[in-house]
């Protein structure tokens, strides 16, 4: 639970009356997008206000009025993801950024130049979003800023969206330090998964194309350089 002095206000304007949450701003801007998550670490009190700034709770006949309860995590959520957000300056700041370094992670590890087959750098693409100047808002999900990011950016950075297929082969004594490291590793998807005779292991796994480079370091790492490693076609 986020501290009072951390919190910013959630307010929603209905029948006539005005509801407040005091929520943790990153907590809330993902409950609105999606993520499920306990109210309790969301909220810093449980309770509904009609006026935060100076503690003057919602009287329960209210509650029922406009959420037709007085269930607190049911009211809390639905002002959440109806309600407006305000934000500091800072906590705004703060949020921008963060979508900002999101954005930029996202299509280094999942685009390439099609002129090369090869990811962009981070730092050439933090340029390129510079130059197009994009606007961060923060309340946006973070899938809508990449695509808004990649249509600014095409005119002057070439960049396509791919996956690599790859098989790969572990020698018995490294086999299950490989599997551990492959089958945690959050950008890898599992396509075939076996275990051969003589105690070696073999996998063919789908990755987004810009993360290639550091998947074969991961599998070096783990076979002491002794993976066999293919890109499929």
């Amino acid at each position: 639970m986020i501290s009072l002095d951390d919190a910013v206000t959630a307010r929603l304007e209905t029948h006539g009356l005005k509801f407040e949450l005091l929520v943790d701003p990153e907590l809330a801007d993902k409950m609105r997008h999606g993520e499920d998550l306990d109210i309790e670490d969301v909220v810093a009190a449980m309770y509904v206000y009609e006026n935060a700034s100076r503690g003057d709770k919602s009287p329960e006949e209210d509650l029922q009025k406009a959420f037709k309860t007085t269930d607190f995590t049911e009211i809390a959520k639905h002002i959440i993801l109806k309600g407006e957000i305000h934000l500091t300056t800072e906590q705004r700041r703060h949020l921008i950024e963060e979508k900002r370094r999101r954005v930029i992670t996202f299509i280094a590890r999942n685009a390439v130049n099609p002129q090369t087959g090869l990811p962009h750098p981070v730092m050439r693409i933090e340029m390129a979003l510079d130059q197009v100047r994009i606007n961060y808002d923060p309340f946006k999900s973070v899938d809508d800023l990449v695509k808004e990011a990649v249509k600014a950016l095409r005119p002057i950075l070439p960049i396509r969206f791919e996956e690599r297929r790859i098989a790969a082969k572990f020698p018995m004594d490294f086999a299950a330090k490989a599997y551990a490291s492959i089958s945690s590793a959050a950008y890898v998807t599992m396509d075939k998964n076996e275990w051969q005779s003589d105690g070696s292991w073999i996998c063919v796994v789908t990755i987004p194309a810009g993360m290639q480079e550091e998947f074969f370091n991961l599998a070096n790492a783990a076979a002491k350089g002794d993976a066999q490693l293919k890109i499929l076609e």
